[in-house]
């Protein structure tokens, strides 16, 4: 679990790092399982369709054995609880010396869940140093807010819809997320974070591991699926996502087909009903 000073500081902060969590052979199995799945799509994971990069633990017992992972579980639940779900989790992938990056965002603006207590776990796979393009944070000094963003369609961004923050606030101070592969950091989804391109000579691999306490719910329409990682749901606002029965299984498999549709569906709301808000606001 974390300490009272590293709850309190992610409190005023929005971000924690660096956390150990996987063992030299937990490391090498998640590898070894995301070779075996480039191998299975033909290309890398940032260079196949978008929805092999989100939920593949629908279909990859290695992957569902980390969103399970206790070293990172007991850490989130020392932020929202025990009674923990998956929302998502994606690859996010930086290949040696590439102009991948990420501008300013919050991961909040188009999930679309209520209240804002959803904790991101950035698992690092290789190192991700400031070279590689790690993270980068800024405090939100006790008081996240939401602001305001566009889809810009970005070129080169690890985003799909190229989203950026386009209102000014404080870029001062920020702190650079470096991670050690096999570690992980933690962010609140209103902080605050982008990264540059990596210019390093290996690749930079990482999953973005959503968590939400049972009790968040989605304001909008669809309803979504995920997996109860530990503890109990007694809100039933999402649909649940069993472990796969092996890798690549077909009904795992389907079972993605629909998590994944639900979410971009998700996903094109939200985008919209944040559109409209800042429009109503700006009348």
């Amino acid at each position: 679990m974390l300490s009272q000073g590293q709850v309190e500081a992610y409190r005023r902060d929005g971000y924690s790092f660096p956390h150990a969590a996987l063992s030299p052979a937990e490391l090498d199995e998640c590898r070894a399982g995301l070779a075996r799945y480039e191998a299975w799509l033909g290309a890398p994971v940032n260079q196949a369709d978008r929805r092999w990069r989100s939920a593949a633990y629908v279909f990859l017992p290695w992957y569902d054995r980390l969103i399970r992972h206790p070293k990172i579980l007991d850490a989130v639940e020392s932020l929202i609880g025990p009674d923990l779900l998956v929302y998502t989790a994606t690859f996010f992938i930086k290949e040696a010396n590439s102009p991948t990056f990420a501008a300013w965002h919050q991961d909040a603006t188009y999930f679309g869940l209520t209240p804002h207590e959803h904790v991101t776990a950035w698992v690092a796979l290789s190192d991700a140093t400031e070279e590689a393009g790690c993270m980068e944070v800024v405090s939100s000094n006790g008081a996240p807010e939401q602001l305001h963003h566009a889809a810009l369609a970005l070129e080169h961004s690890i985003n799909g819809g190229g989203q950026a923050i386009v209102e000014k606030f404080d870029q001062q101070k920020t702190a650079m997320m470096a991670v050690p592969a096999g570690s992980f950091s933690l962010h609140h989804t209103l902080c605050r974070h982008r990264s540059a391109p990596n210019r390093a000579d290996h690749r930079r691999v990482g999953i973005g591991i959503s968590y939400v306490p049972t009790h968040c719910r989605l304001t909008g329409t669809v309803r979504m699926c995920a997996p109860l990682v530990r503890g109990e749901d007694r809100y039933g606002n999402f649909e649940f996502l069993p472990p796969p029965e092996s890798e690549f299984a077909s009904a795992a498999l389907a079972r993605h087909d629909q998590a994944y549709r639900r979410y971009r569906e998700n996903y094109a709301e939200q985008i919209a009903a944040h559109d409209a808000a800042y429009a109503r606001a700006a009348e």
